[in-house]
């Protein structure tokens, strides 16, 4: 199962199904990241385990380089700070939702 959040009204790409997480930081690592950002988006403590992919986009003026690792366990119960909605959805639902464009890029490399 893989954990996608939908992003809240007010915010940019409001609606959009997205995979937690976000930028690195000046002195961080990417594993550091992605937990400092479950920590800050939904009050989780997790354990990150093998990167799995990365992925290209551009689009909207902007690139980025998405490195997705694989979650190895977490502490916590979520709390929704940055989405209005969590959901746990099996690797083949993924396009089904309304995903950001570069979250998608992300699912088409996973499982091509």
């Amino acid at each position: 199962m893989v954990l996608i959040a939908r992003r809240k009204p007010g915010k940019h790409m409001a609606g959009k199904w997205e995979f937690p997480g976000g930028k690195i930081e000046k002195g961080e690592s990417p594993e550091q990241s992605l937990v400092r950002e479950l920590k800050e988006e939904l009050d989780l403590r997790a354990r990150i385990g093998e990167q799995l992919c990365c992925a290209s986009y551009e689009g909207e003026g902007i690139t980025l380089e998405l490195l997705v690792f694989r979650v190895a366990g977490f502490d916590g119960t979520p709390v929704l700070r940055e989405h209005e909605e969590i959901r746990w959805v099996a690797p083949g639902e993924l396009l089904s939702y309304d995903l950001a464009d570069s979250d998608r890029r992300v699912v088409e490399t996973l499982f091509r």
